[in-house]
């Protein structure tokens, strides 16, 4: 099958991703099963064969290696199939993926295998990524709650991607607290293009102000140069109302974490800055750590934003943290836009 018909399939059949379960890990094609023809043990000495001696040998490593633990991928493979069928693909539509249609077959699962595999997948879905689309960028100071804002606009029916929460990161040095792991940029893409392409491309998507890296995820160089040519909507808010929420935020973590990640910024802020912000965490004074802290991340988003096109850009003032109030405030600034 092409990509195309592949992934409108993949809506109603479950995908069984062949490749050792590391090529997994890296990146998949979201809500896929993993029924490796090989794990990764059993790949690296497949290839030592097919390098040393050839095809034939490799290919002889293989069946004796694999053959003792095929009933147990097909029992995975009945275990998931919906309605008999299944689709199948490895790295490059080859050999692994053909094995396992074959091998499916013997219990009846009809398979259909895509064409140039996960690699043809990879290349579709990059494209994709690159095409220009309508945008709006929300974007603000730490502490804006912009997160919050995009939350609720989505609850009343405007088409939101939450890119931190695809990266499991909330941007600033601190945004791996409470967070699980993050995926590879590679699969990051991949969980893009799954909310992407669910999108109406005849309407804007909004989405948050962000660096081309989200804590060690790279977003798609020209996704990310897409973002900066669309209008950004700039919550401005001054220290004193943003407090409250990020203290309700980072005071759950222990003074030990948080002083582990004042020490990585500690450079930026300066040696007695960070001091006072460490002794703050100390005795508790969140307030003050936080303070501390904002001056340095205000200091660099404002930089930031002067790389922006003037006219791209729509400031808001406001003297209140209500998402509510400040979700409507973003939606007029919108259209105030024209998008």
């Amino acid at each position: 099958m092409t990509v195309h018909a592949f992934l409108e399939a993949a809506r109603h059949t479950p995908v069984i991703d062949v490749r050792s379960p590391s090529e997994f890990r890296n990146g998949h094609i979201p809500g896929a099963h993993n029924i490796p023809l090989f794990d990764d043990r059993e790949r690296e000495a497949i290839g030592i064969r097919y390098k040393k001696e050839g095809r034939i040998t490799a290919i002889l490593e293989g069946l004796k290696l694999s053959g003792p633990s095929m009933h147990s991928k097909l029992e995975e493979a009945l275990r998931i199939s919906a309605g008999g069928r299944l689709l199948v693909h490895c790295w490059r539509g080859g050999m692994r993926s053909e094995a396992m249609a074959w091998l499916f077959s013997l219990g009846g699962i009809e398979t259909d295998i895509l064409e140039g595999g996960y690699k043809s997948y990879r290349h579709h879905i990059l494209e994709y990524l690159s095409v220009n689309r309508n945008m709006i960028i929300l974007g603000g100071l730490t502490g804006s709650g912009k997160t919050h804002i995009l939350r609720s606009l989505k609850e009343n029916g405007h088409q939101v991607i939450d890119l931190e929460g695809l990266a499991n990161h909330k941007g600033s040095a601190f945004g791996s607290l409470g967070q699980p792991p993050q995926p590879s940029s590679e699969h990051f893409a991949n969980l893009l293009f799954d909310r992407l392409k669910e999108t109406d491309p005849g309407m804007p998507v909004w989405l948050e102000d962000e660096s081309r890296n989200i804590g060690t995820v790279f977003m798609p160089e020209k996704f990310f140069l897409n973002m900066q040519r669309n209008p950004a909507i700039i919550l401005m808010m001054d220290i004193k109302t943003r407090l409250p929420r990020l203290i309700e935020e980072y005071s759950v973590y222990s003074p030990d974490e948080l002083i582990i990640i004042i020490m990585k910024i500690s450079r930026r802020l300066g040696g007695d800055r960070t001091k006072e912000a460490i002794e703050a965490v100390r005795i508790g004074d969140f307030s003050k750590a936080i303070e501390i802290t904002l001056h340095y991340y205000d200091k660099a988003y404002l930089f930031g934003l002067g790389r922006k096109q003037e006219k791209d850009i729509y400031y808001i003032n406001t003297d209140t943290d209500d998402i509510g109030t400040n979700a409507r405030l973003v939606v007029e600034a919108a259209e105030s836009t024209g998008k």
